[in-house]
C-alpha cells in the first residue's frame, strides 16, 4: 500500500484482558516482536457504580478494569526494549500537574525515552469528585496543565505562576530522556482542535476516516499555519478495530487514513468476541500478517 508512512501499534485490550503479569508481559513481548512500533493504554482512574445512577449512558463502569497507565508502563519498560508507550488518553486535568509531569519522566527514563503522553480531559464527573479536581475548567486548565509540564521537563529548576499553578524554584529529578516529553491530544471539540493547532505535538481524531475528519484535520492544518506552525509537524494517530470488520476492510481504512496523512495507526480487538489473552495476541497477529 503506497502513501504516507505509517507506524503501526496496538491498543492493549484492558477492559478484556484480565489482571495476569506473565499474560500481560507476553503480549506486549509479541507485539514487540511482531514489530508494532507501541502500545496504547486508556486510562480511568474510578468507575461508577452503573446500578446506583439511573439513566447512566458511560462507556465505562466500576466493573471494567483498568490498569493505571503510568505504573503499567513502568512495569512494561522492564519487560521490552524498543515498543513505544502511548497513553491514549491519560485524564490530565482530574490529575495533580507535577505529580504527573513526575511519573511522565520516570517512564521515560526507565523505558529510555518511549514515552508519548496522549493527554485528554474526559467525560466522568464521577472520577473528578473522586480526585477532587474541578470537571467545570477541565479545558482551559489543561493548556496551563501542559505549558508547566514542559517547563518541569526541560529545566532543572522552575518558577511559575499561573492561574491555577504555582511552583518557586524547584525542579523534578530525574529529567526525562525526551525534553519535552511529546505530548498529543484527543478529543474533537472546536477548543480541542484549535489547541492541536497550536500547542500540541500530535492528534488522536477517534472518528471514522470520512468528511468530518477530513474538514477537522484542513482546520487543524490552517490554524496551524496561522500560528507559524509547520502542519507536518503535528501528529496524527488513528485506529482500525477488527470489530466486524474483514482484512480487506482493514487495508482499506488504512490506505484512506494514508491519504488523510495519518502518521499512526493502532488496531483495537476489543468488542470483538476474544476471551482470552492468547485470543488477543493471535487477533493482532493475524492484523500485523494482513497489512504487512
Amino acid at each position: 500500500m503506497g502513501g504516507t508512512i505509517v507506524k503501526f501499534g496496538a491498543v492493549f485490550p484492558q477492559i478484556e484482558f484480565g489482571n495476569d503479569p506473565v499474560a500481560i508481559r507476553d503480549y506486549a513481548q509479541a507485539a514487540e516482536g511482531m514489530g508494532f512500533e507501541h502500545i496504547i493504554v486508556y486510562d480511568h482512574v474510578v468507575g461508577a457504580n452503573a446500578a446506583s445512577r439511573p439513566g447512566w449512558s458511560g462507556a465505562y463502569n466500576h466493573n471494567n478494569p483498568f490498569h493505571e497507565p503510568f505504573v503499567f508502563f513502568g512495569y512494561l519498560a522492564g519487560v521490552t526494549e524498543t515498543i513505544g508507550l502511548v497513553t491514549a488518553v491519560i485524564i490530565l486535568p482530574q490529575r495533580q500537574t507535577a505529580l504527573v509531569a513526575k511519573q511522565a519522566a520516570e517512564v521515560d527514563v526507565l523505558s529510555g525515552g518511549r514515552l508519548r503522553l496522549g493527554i485528554g480531559t474526559g467525560w466522568n464527573q464521577v472520577e473528578y469528585e473522586a480526585l477532587g479536581e474541578n470537571f467545570h475548567n477541565r479545558g482551559r486548565r489543561s493548556e496551563e496543565q501542559i505549558k508547566l509540564m514542559r517547563q518541569l521537563w526541560t529545566n532543572e529548576l522552575v518558577t511559575f505562576d499561573g492561574r491555577w499553578h504555582k511552583v518557586t524554584d524547584a525542579g523534578i529529578n530525574p529529567l526525562p530522556v525526551q525534553r519535552p516529553i511529546p505530548v498529543w491530544l484527543g478529543g474533537s471539540a472546536d477548543q480541542v482542535i484549535k489547541r492541536v493547532a497550536t500547542i500540541a505535538d500530535g492528534w488522536f481524531p477517534a472518528m471514522r476516516p470520512d468528511d468530518r475528519v477530513r474538514a477537522a484535520l484542513d482546520r487543524i492544518r490552517s490554524l496551524a499555519t496561522e500560528a507559524g506552525r509547520d502542519p507536518a509537524d503535528i501528529g496524527i494517530q488513528s485506529s482500525v478495530s477488527i470489530r466486524e470488520s474483514t482484512p480487506d476492510d482493514w487495508r482499506a481504512d488504512i490506505d484512506t487514513w494514508r491519504e488523510l496523512g495519518a502518521t499512526h495507526m493502532s488496531v483495537n480487538t476489543m468488542n470483538a468476541g476474544i476471551t482470552t489473552p492468547q485470543g488477543h495476541i493471535d487477533a493482532i497477529r493475524k492484523f500485523n500478517e494482513a497489512v504487512d
